[in-house]
C-alpha cells in the first residue's frame, strides 16, 4: 500500500482495488467481528471459533487487502487508519449480502421455509417452545429453528430473523414490537421452606440460602448489589447458573430461594411465590429487519409471537404488577399447567 500512495495513488482508490479483488467474503466477515468486539479473543467466543483460526484468518485477509489493519499490544487489538478505511467498506459488504439474503427469501415459496427466532433461555424454554405446537399446526411447512440465549441476537446482521429482548434494541434499522413486560420475584420451594422457614423480607433474606442465574440481559449483579448491599455473592450464593432451567430445577428441589418471572407460577412452576418485596420489571421486545418481515411466513410467526405474549390474554405480562395468587381471578383462559408439564419436581 506505502508503494501505491507514494506513486500518487489515492488512499481510499487503493482499498476500492484491493477489496473489488477479495474472495473470501468468511475472512472479512470475522475481521468485521473481531472490530465489533474488541479482542480476538471475544470475536472468537462470538463465532465459536478457536483464536488460533480467527488470527489466521485475519492474517489471511490482511494479505488480500494488502495492509496491515490491526496493531496488537497488552491493551488489546486496535484498528490502523488502514483498518478504519476498510471498515466501512466491509460493512456496505455486509449490508449488501443481506440484502440478496432476503431477496432470495422473498421469492421462495413463502409458507415453507426456516424461521430463525432467537430469545432469552427462559422465555424459549417455558414460555415459548411448549405453545409452539399451536404454530406449527396452523403452518406445518414451515420450520422454526428456535434459538435461545441470554446474548442479545442482532436482526440487522442476519444473526435471526426475529428476536426477543428483555431491553430495547439500540439499532436504528430495525423494526421494534413492545411485547409486554416480565415481572421478578423470589420463590421457593415448599420443601425448602417447610426446613429454613419463611422470609418476610430482603433483610431476612441474608439468613437463607440463595440460587441466582447470572446472565446477559438478567441485570444480576445490578440486582444483586442493590438488595445487598455490603455483601459479596460468596457471602450468600449456595448456587450460581448461567440458565434458567438449570436456576429453576435447582430452587424446585430446595436449593434455596431463587427469582422467577411471575408466569412460572402460572405455567405450574412447583415453586411458591414469597411476599419479599423485589418485583424488578423488565419490557420484552420483539425486534426484525423491515425486509424480512415482508416475508409471509417471518410475519406469520412475528404476528404468533405477539399474540403469545398479549397481555389482555396474559395478565403476567401486563405492565403492572399482578400477584401469581390473583391469577385466577384474572385469566380467563385455559389452564397452562396442563401444555407446560407443570414443572413437576417430584421424582428427579
Amino acid at each position: 500500500m506505502r508503494l501505491a500512495l507514494e506513486r500518487g495513488v489515492p488512499q481510499e482508490e487503493h482499498q476500492k482495488l484491493a477489496l473489488g479483488s477479495l474472495t473470501d467474503w468468511d475472512a472479512a466477515r470475522i475481521f468485521l467481528e473481531v472490530v465489533r468486539c474488541g479482542s480476538f479473543r471475544s470475536a472468537a467466543e462470538r463465532l465459536d471459533l478457536s483464536i488460533n483460526l480467527v488470527r489466521r484468518r485475519i492474517d489471511d485477509f490482511e494479505r488480500q487487502i494488502g495492509a496491515t489493519l490491526f496493531t496488537r499490544d497488552v491493551h488489546g487489538t486496535r484498528l490502523t487508519d488502514e483498518g478504519s478505511l476498510v471498515v466501512s467498506a466491509v460493512e456496505r459488504m455486509e449490508a449488501a449480502s443481506f440484502d440478496l439474503l432476503r431477496a432470495g427469501n422473498s421469492v421462495a415459496n413463502t409458507l415453507s421455509g426456516e424461521v430463525r427466532v432467537a430469545v432469552t433461555e427462559g422465555l424459549g424454554t417455558f414460555w415459548l417452545a411448549p405453545r409452539l405446537v399451536e404454530f406449527q399446526q396452523a403452518f406445518p411447512n414451515i420450520l422454526v429453528d428456535l434459538h435461545c440465549a441470554m446474548r442479545s441476537a442482532d436482526v440487522s446482521r442476519h444473526e435471526a430473523d426475529i428476536a426477543i429482548h428483555l431491553s430495547r434494541p439500540a439499532a436504528l434499522d430495525v423494526k421494534l414490537v413492545r411485547l409486554g413486560r416480565m415481572h421478578l420475584m423470589f420463590f421457593a420451594s415448599e420443601k425448602y421452606l417447610q426446613t429454613h422457614g419463611t422470609p418476610k423480607t430482603a433483610a431476612e433474606l441474608v439468613k437463607h440460602r440463595l440460587v441466582m442465574q447470572v446472565a446477559d440481559q438478567t441485570a444480576a449483579k445490578e440486582t444483586f448489589e442493590s438488595l445487598f448491599p455490603g455483601f459479596s455473592q460468596r457471602d450468600l450464593l449456595v448456587m450460581r447458573t448461567n440458565v434458567s432451567s438449570a436456576n429453576y430445577w435447582a430452587v424446585a428441589n430446595g436449593a434455596g430461594i431463587g427469582v422467577f418471572p411471575t408466569y412460572a407460577y402460572a405455567a405450574g412452576g412447583k415453586i411458591i411465590p414469597l411476599e419479599v418485596e423485589l418485583h424488578r420489571p423488565f419490557d420484552i421486545w420483539l425486534s426484525y429487519h423491515p425486509g424480512s418481515g415482508r416475508i409471509p411466513r417471518v410475519r406469520h410467526m412475528i404476528d404468533w409471537l405477539i399474540d403469545a405474549f398479549n397481555p389482555s390474554k396474559f395478565p403476567w405480562f401486563k405492565d403492572e404488577f399482578i400477584h401469581p395468587r390473583e391469577f385466577k381471578p384474572v385469566y380467563k383462559s385455559e389452564s397452562l399447567t396442563h401444555r407446560f408439564g407443570e414443572f413437576s419436581a417430584e421424582g428427579r
